[in-house]
């Protein structure tokens, strides 16, 4: 099949990591259309050592087009998932609008591809929920997880380009003995970290948190899950950390789970206890697999079913864009 795509918000960060995938993967648009808002349009990007408009989103932008790749905002998803779903394309989003929806998968390729089905919508996770299972899954898949616990250390990268900038020129500024201007993040993220910028609810969970758990368990297939989470952000440029403690059914050496981990897809072990060297986000950006090390029993338990795990991956790539153009990829089999 030669499909014919369309991504909108084709300027941000994750539209220009859609771009890159699309040149590098297997999947060969016969048309690819590009999409954004009305200050956007007129811009040209570069694609395949040449250049492509940009047209602002339309009635009748997604005419023609079997697969829209969305990353432009929740609302915006909302507006335009029913139209181009009525002008017959397939939609993967990369925002929360539907996560949660009921009929809309929520997938992730190398952990429940058979969700997709016949849906028109499907939902791509939060980034910080798809690193985290990446290493999580592989081990449920041979000894069922019963609760996790996970910290996170997030890039600046999951708040966009402007984000990334912004961190950039405040580490100019404070260095140079001037004084940090935070615009796009709340606080100054320079030599800083703080709590994930997102509204806390009654509960105390902030709404990064609280996509990690719904989203997981949505997932898993497993409503009851006991997991908790702390979301962190990081003066980090790119690509996203966390450190997870998982408990099993069952107990698990740390050897069983190193070996189980260095035979998942998408997933490379960076566990050098001889030279202290493990993933570091440094590492992990640009890179497809998600980096898992520090794997160690949980030495807080007596019964061997604790592990620790740490992880980093690529927020824009596997945590945004990759994860949603390898289901373009299952969508044009």
């Amino acid at each position: 099949m030669n499909a014919r795509f369309a991504i909108l918000g084709a300027t941000g960060a994750v539209g220009l990591e859609f771009l890159q995938l699309l040149a590098e993967r297997r999947v060969a648009p016969s048309n690819l259309r590009l999409l954004a808002s009305a200050r956007s349009a007129g811009r040209k990007m570069p694609y395949t050592g040449g250049e492509l408009p940009v047209e602002q989103v339309g009635p009748d932008s997604f005419r023609d087009i079997d697969i829209a790749l969305f990353s432009a905002g929740g609302s915006t998803s909302r507006e335009w998932a029913p139209v181009a779903v009525a002008a017959g394309a397939r939609v993967v989003d990369n925002s929360s609008a539907f996560r949660m929806d009921e009929g809309v998968p929520l997938v992730i390729p190398e952990v429940n591809p058979e969700a997709i089905g016949d849906a028109k919508v499907i939902a791509n996770p939060n980034c910080s929920t798809i690193i985290m299972n990446m290493v999580v899954w592989p081990l449920h898949q041979r000894n069922p997880v019963e609760r996790v616990i996970v910290s996170t250390y997030q890039a600046v990268s999951g708040a966009g380009q402007q984000a990334m900038l912004e961190l950039e020129s405040q580490t100019r500024d404070v260095l140079d003995g001037r004084p940090a201007r935070p615009s796009v993040l709340p606080v100054q993220t320079a030599f800083n970290l703080f709590s994930h910028n997102t509204a806390i609810d009654e509960t105390g969970y902030n709404v990064e948190e609280v996509k990690m758990i719904k989203e997981t368990r949505k997932i898993f297939g497993a409503p009851d899950l006991a997991i908790t989470a702390t979301c962190i952000r990081v003066p980090v440029l790119r690509a996203h950390s966390e450190s997870i403690n998982v408990s099993f059914g069952r107990p698990m050496d740390a050897t069983e789970a190193r070996e189980i981990l260095s035979q998942a897809p998408g997933v490379k072990v960076v566990d050098d206890r001889e030279n202290n060297r493990f993933p570091m986000p440094i590492e992990a950006t640009g890179m497809d697999d998600c980096l898992v090390g520090r794997i160690r029993n949980d030495a807080s338990r007596s019964d061997g079913r604790g592990i620790e795990l740490f992880v980093c991956g690529d927020q824009l790539r596997k945590g945004a864009a990759l994860n949603a153009v390898q289901i373009a990829e299952l969508l044009v089999k």
